[in-house]
């Protein structure tokens, strides 16, 4: 009887254990997913530190010469013709010129952006670099790609021209520079694949998930699922919904000039 008795307590302490070691578990899982994420700061300057230089990598020969094909699931944004799918960002139409397939960027005007707006996506945006360059470093064929219309992939003439940390072609602005230097010569089409995951916000603004993106550059991989920490070019975080494709009239002096072309858009 003693021992039936025993037994019991020892079932009962062993069940309330049990119980005690799920609730446990699933409080543990709710404040670890509810927990924020830590914003990051960055220091005013660092992204002008002058460091090393990305690796030069030299990419497949005559990679992407002909404009690439887009897939039969993609938006069209831009098919050589005109700029039905993009507008000014100061309201009317886009009035950069387009001639023989591609459209140029004309700093009048300034920046031009797609009238639709997108949340996670694939781009896919042809770019090139005159052949006859003026200026210097920023100066020297620069513009910009802005996702969602807050973060922005460099265009930069990159072939021979050193500039500073985060501010050479294929960065995340003033952020994550790119893992390699796989920019072509001036005159040569260069090549970005874009995939995009857009940022999820608590109640009080504050990133839930952070925006991420890989960037692929002429066939090579320059930005890895990296973390984009907050807006260009402070990294300030915004919250904000669906957002435009912007390209960028950089108000450098020169008459360097970026085109474009081929650009597509897969919503994921």
């Amino acid at each position: 009887m003693i021992n039936n008795q025993i037994d019991l307590v020892w079932h009962e302490i062993y069940s309330f254990f049990r119980v005690f070691l799920v609730l446990l578990l699933i409080s543990s899982s709710v404040n670890s997913q509810e927990r924020p994420l830590e914003q990051e700061k960055k220091a005013a300057g660092m992204s002008e530190i002058r460091v090393p230089q990305p690796e030069s990598v030299v990419p497949g020969v005559d990679f992407c010469d002909q404009s690439c094909g887009a897939p039969s699931d993609a938006i069209i944004l831009f098919d050589g013709k005109d700029l039905s799918h993009w507008e000014s960002v100061n309201g009317g139409k886009a009035e950069w010129p387009v001639h023989e397939g591609v459209f140029t960027v004309d700093k009048k005007k300034g920046n031009i952006r797609t009238v639709k707006e997108f949340r996670d996506f694939q781009l896919h945006i042809e770019w090139q670099i005159p052949e006859e360059l003026e200026g210097t470093e920023q100066s020297r064929g620069n513009s910009g790609i802005f996702l969602q219309g807050m973060y922005e992939i460099q265009v930069l003439d990159g072939f021979n021209n050193p500039t500073y940390y985060a501010g050479c072609a294929g960065n995340i602005y003033k952020q994550s520079p790119p893992l390699a230097n796989v920019t072509r010569k001036p005159g040569k089409w260069n090549v970005y694949d874009i995939i995009y995951t857009a940022p999820t916000f608590k109640k009080d603004g504050t990133y839930r998930t952070y925006p991420y993106v890989t960037v692929i550059l002429n066939g090579v991989i320059i930005q890895n699922h990296t973390r984009i920490l907050g807006e260009t070019v402070n990294a300030e975080i915004k919250e904000h919904g669906n957002g435009p494709i912007i390209l960028q009239a950089h108000r450098d002096p020169t008459a360097t000039n970026v085109s474009f072309r081929n650009i597509w858009i897969r919503e994921l």
